[in-house]
C-alpha cells in the first residue's frame, strides 16, 4: 500500500459505474474498514447499497474518498477539520485535490481515444 504523503501516485480510476469498496480500497489505498468509518464521519459520502448490504461507490465518491486521504494524511487534518473544510468547499487545497485526480485521469483517457484512432488511421 502507498504511503500517507503519496496521494499523487494513486494509480487512475477506471471508467466504471460502480466500484466494490474493496476496488475503492485499492484506488485509494485506504483500508475497507476505514471507508466505512469514514462513511459514518462524512455526510457527503454515502455509497449506494445493494443486496446483502453491499456498498458500491461511484466515480465522484472515489475522488471524494481521494479528497478526504489528502486533508487527514497530507495536511493532517482532524476527522472534524476536514468535515468542515469538506462541508463549507472554501478549501483551495479540496479544489486542488480535485484536479489532481481528474487531470491523470483524462490523459489516460485522451491516450486511449488516441490509440484508437491511431489503429483506424
Amino acid at each position: 500500500m502507498l504511503e500517507a504523503s503519496h496521494n499523487s501516485e494513486l494509480p487512475v480510476i477506471p471508467g466504471k459505474r460502480y466500484f466494490t469498496i474493496g476496488e475503492v480500497s485499492e484506488l485509494c489505498a485506504v483500508k475497507p474498514h476505514v471507508l466505512r468509518y469514514w462513511e459514518q464521519e462524512f455526510p457527503q459520502l454515502s455509497p449506494v447499497k445493494r443486496r446483502g448490504n453491499r456498498r458500491y461507490y461511484q466515480h465522484q465518491d472515489v475522488i471524494l474518498i481521494r479528497q478526504i486521504r489528502a486533508l487527514l494524511y497530507e495536511e493532517g487534518y482532524t476527522i472534524g477539520g476536514a468535515r468542515l473544510q469538506m462541508e463549507t468547499g472554501s478549501s483551495e487545497k479540496v479544489q486542488t485535490v480535485q484536479l489532481q485526480q481528474v487531470i491523470p485521469q483524462m490523459i489516460a483517457e485522451l491516450e486511449g481515444v488516441l490509440e484508437l484512432l491511431e489503429v483506424e488511421a
